[in-house]
């Protein structure tokens, strides 16, 4: 099903933040896009660790409290960013606006950065391997990419915290079975674009193949972090289908299995061989 979306518009509380011009109305190979809250912590290695792989970012900050902005913009591989000020609190309008700031994001990459392919990633997570070099022999009848996604999990032996000169990739040990397979890269065809109340996975792609890990680092950064995404998830997510599980889980961050009983593996084929499916939304 194609997109089917108009031209998401700048709105009062938001402002385009030039980053690097050098990058704009150039032809890319590929483009991230992200969206951030207060990601100040992770944030430079994340940046540090795309420039090896995308040409340009565009970010979409929602309304940080903390130097989000300010990194995303001294950075040399963010060429715009889309600041919000104003935080929607209330859950079921968040939740629809996502769709429609990822829009925005792509709109402006497709007006001010001409690319081959797009790169939708959230900042705790790191596709592994040579994400260039895989695209550059992608079938061309192929148009979107899922990847597998593995959560690393704090254990006893394993709960130091992440600190911002550390590198994410490869932080943790242990990481569990569960595999969840994200629609993370697509080619820049007009048909596939976001409508208001999608999340991440936009629409009107035709052939999607699975392939390529991805280490997801959202319940592992430390245990004072654990419990800061437990209250998050309580308060501003719907309570019947993500407070009620992530209240449940405070004061568990160390780990013996994963959060759905089943062994933990380290990173590798062990992992891979022992993968369960899970639904591919985020």
């Amino acid at each position: 099903m194609a997109a089917n979306t108009k031209t998401w518009q700048v709105r009062d509380t938001e402002s385009v933040i030039v980053g690097n011009e050098a990058l704009l109305n150039q032809s890319h190979h590929l483009v991230a896009m992200t969206r951030v809250r207060n990601e100040a912590l992770i944030l430079p290695d994340t940046l540090d660790y795309l420039a090896d792989h995308v040409d340009a970012i565009v970010a979409y900050d929602d309304a940080s409290t903390d130097e989000t902005v300010e990194l995303l913009r001294g950075h040399p591989k963010v060429a715009l960013i889309v600041a919000n000020q104003a935080w929607e609190r209330d859950i079921n309008a968040r939740k629809r606006a996502e769709g429609r700031h990822r829009g925005l994001l792509l709109d402006l990459a497709r007006e001010q950065l001409p690319h081959d392919w797009m790169f939708c990633f959230d900042p705790d997570e790191r596709v592994t391997g040579d994400l260039r070099g895989y695209l550059h022999g992608v079938d061309a009848g192929c148009d979107a990419l899922r990847v597998k996604l593995f959560d690393a999990y704090i254990t006893a032996d394993d709960q130091a915290a992440y600190t911002s000169d550390q590198s994410l990739l490869g932080f943790r040990r242990f990481y569990g079975p569960e595999q969840r397979d994200i629609l993370m890269l697509w080619r820049n065809h007009p048909g596939i674009g976001f409508a208001e109340g999608d999340g991440r996975t936009p629409r009107g792609m035709q052939s999607v193949m699975t392939d390529l890990y991805c280490q997801h680092y959202g319940k592992s950064l430390s245990v004072a972090h654990w419990e800061e995404t437990c209250d998050y998830y309580v308060q501003h997510f719907p309570y019947e289908t993500y407070g009620v599980k992530w209240e449940a889980r405070k004061g568990k961050a160390i780990h013996t299995q994963s959060d759905f009983g089943n062994p933990l593996h380290e990173w590798g084929d062990a992992l891979f061989s022992n993968a369960v499916p899970m639904p591919t939304t985020k």
